[in-house]
Order: structure tokens, then sequence, then C-alpha cells
């Protein structure tokens, strides 16, 4: 089950931190087809938004294809995200996970790591 955190001084709307939390999780495998989310009424009360947010978001995932709702049961996951091999098991994400230790205990802050993973994503992925 997926536990959904919003950043409230990100600058980037709480329903679009839902829906990008979701896409992560498929992408991860976190979340697979047919999982079924947590109502919106829960994500609303759990991250202290107005409950017309939550059904935005989860309205914007279907939107995109992601989720599907059935009335008086919830909304379930209609599509996947995830590659074939899992990101989860990545040995990428160890290496990642690695570097961003390095990082903290070298003093850099998440600005500067954010700085950082944006140039490198220009440098390898321009039309990103």
């Amino acid at each position: 089950m997926v536990e959904f955190r919003i950043d409230r001084q990100s600058g980037m709307a709480a329903y679009l931190q839902i829906v990008q939390q979701v896409q992560e999780a498929l992408r991860l495998g976190i979340l697979a087809e047919g999982d079924q989310l947590p109502t919106a009424a829960s994500v609303a009360r759990d991250t202290k938004l107005n409950p017309n947010t939550t059904l935005k978001a989860y309205r914007e995932l279907e939107h995109l294809g992601l989720v599907e709702p059935r009335p008086g049961v919830g909304t379930f996951v209609s599509a996947a995200l995830a590659p074939t091999r899992s990101l989860a098991d990545s040995p990428l994400r160890g290496e990642l996970s690695d570097w961003m230790g390095r990082a903290r205990a070298a003093g850099l802050d998440w600005d500067d790591v954010s700085a950082l993973v944006t140039a490198a994503r220009a440098e390898h992925y321009p039309t990103a």
C-alpha cells in the first residue's frame, strides 16, 4: 500500500504530488495493475488535505488511464508503468542510494542534491 507524503514547501500542487507518487509507485513496482488505492477520504485524513484535493488527484489519475474507479468498491490501478524488470530491485537503485549517502555525508542538503540531479538529467535527457 502506498503512503502519500505532501511537501507543503515544494511549490507543487498537493494533488499533483499524489499523482506523481502514484506514478513513482507504479514505476517501482510498489503498485501493480489490480491493486486498490486507499480511499480518497483516508488520503485526505492522513495528509490533512481537503477531500476535494484528493478527489482531484484521483480524477487526474483516471484521466491518465492509470486508475479505474469502481463505485461502491474503490479505486483500482488499471495500468502498469513498471518496466519488465522492477526498478526497486535494480542495481542502479542501490548505487543511487549509496551516492545519496555520500552526498549527505559530504554536507549537501536536498537543494544541492536536487540541483545536481537536475543538471545531470539535462545532460543525459535533454528533451525531458
